[in-house]
């Protein structure tokens, strides 16, 4: 009998490895794109992200996502790096291949037990918080909610109230005067000129409930705000959906993010700390706070120190108030937070 019919005369030298296709390293280089350029991106629909290149309004491109970002995600008013034909004209496609780290978020969840945080937009610099004084009248509690997405993602929260003709501002203000928020009120018969100044060489992002007239404050900025809108969203045949950010180009400089499908914001990405951050004078002292503090004070939170603060003059009773309303907000407590 030969060896190789005898299994018991086969030594290690009779044994031949198929190589596997895991026998290859692989390797971790990426292309570097030196060619890629810089854009923002200023819209998105079904896959596609179009990109105003350098930011400038009259240059846009439309994207997909390369293939080595994965399941990165690609949000209006990212800083991207884009390769491929990036002339914008008609049928044409480029890729994005890099996200710049972001700024600036504007998150949500779909509710406060949600634990999938959204990011709407990216590196807005100011949070432009449309309320109407009248018809519907104002939602202190959502008002609240859109302070505590600002102040947790690092943006700058501006109150916006509009239809000043309507009603008298003055008791709505006095319930924020203690947070020495920028105010910017607006009427319907007449031109938002300080809106314009306040919006102007900016990225701005724009939340408010249905009839507050925020719609109307984006036609008087962008006076071409339709077709602007369809510019951006061709990709999707010029639909634009009720729930899709849009980053609209202000004529004085600037971009404005219309954020249409956001009509309450879920909270359950935001911790207490979070907001306490934005009261530089209750910082220091929530750190003593005994773990898990909430900071609402008793019954909730007994032995929080934040009340020592106040007792000791180092921060006024409207401030320690104003914190406590937008932490109860953030709890879910507001009976009035939709």
């Amino acid at each position: 009998m030969s060896k190789r019919g005898d299994w018991s005369r086969l030594d290690e030298a009779d044994v031949r490895v198929r190589p596997g296709k895991g026998t290859r390293p692989r390797s971790k280089r990426r292309p570097e794109h030196a060619d890629a350029v810089t854009a923002m991106v200023v819209g998105k629909d079904r896959g596609r992200w179009t990109c105003a290149v350098d930011r400038d309004p009259n240059h846009l491109v439309i994207a997909m996502r390369a293939r080595e970002l994965g399941r990165t995600s690609v949000v209006v008013g990212d800083s991207v790096d884009i390769v491929g034909d990036t002339s914008g004209n008609a049928d044409t496609l480029a890729r994005i291949v890099r996200v710049a780290d972001r700024a600036s978020v504007l998150r949500r969840t779909a509710d406060d037990t949600d634990p999938f945080e959204r990011v709407v937009v990216a590196n807005a610099e100011q949070l432009l918080i449309v309320c109407a004084l009248a018809d519907p009248p104002p939602r202190t509690g959502f008002i609240d909610r859109c302070l505590v997405a600002a102040f947790s993602g690092g943006l700058e929260p501006v109150l916006c109230l509009t239809k000043s003709d309507l009603a008298d501002p003055s008791t709505l203000l006095a319930a924020y005067a203690e947070l020495n928020l920028p105010v910017v009120i607006t009427r319907q018969d007449q031109d938002p000129a300080d809106l314009h100044d306040r919006l102007t060489d900016r990225v701005s992002a724009l939340v408010g409930h249905s009839g507050v007239g925020k719609s109307t404050l984006v036609n008087r900025l962008v006076p071409d705000a339709a077709r602007a809108v369809g510019v951006v969203s061709g990709v999707g045949k010029g639909r634009h959906t009720s729930t899709t950010a849009v980053a609209l180009a202000l004529p004085t400089g600037g971009w404005v993010v219309d954020t249409p499908g956001i009509r309450s914001f879920g909270l359950a990405h935001v911790t207490p700390n979070d907001i306490v951050a934005a009261f530089e004078e209750f910082v220091a002292p929530a750190e003593e706070c005994p773990s898990n503090c909430g900071h609402r004070g008793a019954p909730e939170d007994p032995d929080c120190v934040l009340d020592s603060v106040v007792e000791e003059g180092a921060a006024t009773v409207g401030r320690l108030t104003s914190l406590r309303r937008l932490l109860a907000s953030k709890a879910g407590a507001d009976e009035h937070a939709d």
